[in-house]
């Protein structure tokens, strides 16, 4: 039987260290791959597997606690570079082996259920943990998480075009002075995964930047089938189907909000000036969220980035992460601004639903309305906030974003949630908690 071997010792010099960790931690993943997968392991093998698996992830906090700021310098030729989140973990792997999963890893695993899989995406929740705990590099990754996607200078040309802009699971039209951006993973009541992620953040991305535009609006398309059929859903949350059938990578729940939510709430950054209120500049907009039957986990999450939800008297929002067995985002750092500590701890500990039409939800929704208004409501809304001039807007914007989260505040909640949600991700009781709340095993992906 394998055993676990002791690490090396970190003496200071990279070079040296990450030669040295390369070979111990490749060392622990040919042990790893002689227990066989892991299903078929037994009770002994089991624990021998998860004993090598630790040991060699506290060696990866030891050597990125020495080495993590020097790593991202390399990555990023000394911070002239910008490098989103996806290129970078992989990127680090080729740098270090063993360090974090290579790209062909992670698409092997991709192919397992989330309940079989041996996690070794934990490894990238380490490495962001150590990058966006280091001031310097946070900061630089935050700024690049921030800056428009590679694919939305063509989207954007393609609506101004057109006038709308289809990208499969995330539409944008045009109402008045806005840039309407529709979720539309209709099969899944407009859940967010993986398929999803590149389109809204491209659709976001489209919607600041459009000049003839003043302010951005986000809304759920129509669902044609099922119990909703031909009703508007906000959003459903992660898709929990997808993340039982493990569809979900671990780097899906960074990119989406370092990348998607955190540029609706600090809009998009520029390449030559630093993204925060005070020194740098950036590219907004207000947001406008309009909630219709419900805001379930991430949409709940969105509702505390943007800037005014209006609601039907008839949707709730819920942010049920106990259920999940994950972290709902960003909602702890920011749900207690709007409800206060204890409704935020029971709305996340113990599953709370808040009624948007209820004094609850109306500290979370601006205008609680008649279904039926919703179209109506929302044109008066864009009116009333571009009324005054958008500059006006977007100054108290960034000064009450100051007052209430900074971005280096943002950027150390990041760094625990990058750790915290791995180890989340492929816990055994996320499994347990979807087979037991959610019937993910009779579901079909």
């Amino acid at each position: 039987m394998d055993s676990v071997v002791s690490a090396p010792v970190a003496n200071g010099d990279f070079a040296a260290d990450a030669a040295h960790f390369s070979a111990y931690w490749l060392d622990a993943k040919d042990r790893l791959a002689r227990l066989g997968p892991k299903p078929k392991r037994d009770p002994a093998t089991f624990d021998t597997a998860e004993a090598l698996k630790q040991a060699a992830r506290e060696a990866r906090f030891t050597f990125l606690r020495r080495h993590a700021g020097t790593l991202y310098d390399r990555l990023t030729a000394n911070r002239s570079k910008f490098v989103r989140i996806e290129r970078l973990a992989y990127d680090a792997a080729e740098l270090v082996p063993g360090l974090v999963p290579s790209r062909a890893e992670v698409t092997a695993e991709a192919e397992r259920r989330q309940a079989d899989k041996d996690g070794c995406e934990i490894d990238q929740g380490i490495l962001f943990n150590q990058f966006l705990a280091d001031p310097v590099c946070g900061m630089h990754l935050c700024h690049a998480m921030l800056l428009p996607h590679e694919e939305s200078t063509e989207a954007l040309a393609k609506f101004l075009r057109d006038g709308t802009l289809d990208l499969g699971f995330a539409k944008v039209e045009r109402q008045g002075k806005a840039a309407v951006l529709l979720l539309a993973n209709k099969r899944f009541l407009n859940s967010e995964d993986n398929s999803t992620q590149p389109a809204t953040e491209i659709a976001a991305d489209v919607c600041i930047l459009d000049p003839q535009s003043q302010v951005a609006v986000l809304r759920g398309e129509v669902v044609p089938e099922g119990k909703y059929a031909g009703r508007r859903i906000f959003n459903a949350g992660i898709n929990l189907t997808h993340l039982y059938y493990g569809k979900i990578p671990f780097l899906w729940f960074l990119v989406r909000d370092l990348g998607f939510v955190n540029k609706m709430m600090r809009g998009l950054a520029r390449p030559d000036v630093p993204p925060d209120e005070v020194a740098g500049d950036s590219i907004e907009k207000l947001w406008i969220s309009a909630v219709e039957t419900f805001a379930i986990g991430g949409g709940c999450q969105i509702l505390l980035a943007t800037d005014f939800n209006i609601a039907g008297r008839d949707a709730y929002m819920t942010l049920p992460a106990r259920k999940e067995g994950i972290i709902p985002a960003m909602a702890n750092l920011r749900m207690a601004r709007f409800v206060g500590d204890r409704i935020t701890r029971q709305a996340i500990m113990y599953e709370r639903r808040i009624d948007c039409d209820s004094d609850v939800g109306r500290m979370i929704c601006d205008e609680v309305i008649d279904p039926a208004e919703m179209d109506a409501t929302i044109e008066r809304v864009i009116d009333r906030l571009t009324g005054s001039g958008a500059v006006g807007a977007i100054g108290n914007r960034r000064a009450l974003r100051l007052a209430a989260e900074p971005l280096d505040t943002f950027r150390k909640y990041a760094a625990l949630y990058a750790r915290e949600q791995a180890l989340c991700h492929f816990s055994p009781a996320l499994i347990s908690n979807l087979e037991l709340f959610w019937n993910a095993q009779n579901r079909r992906a």
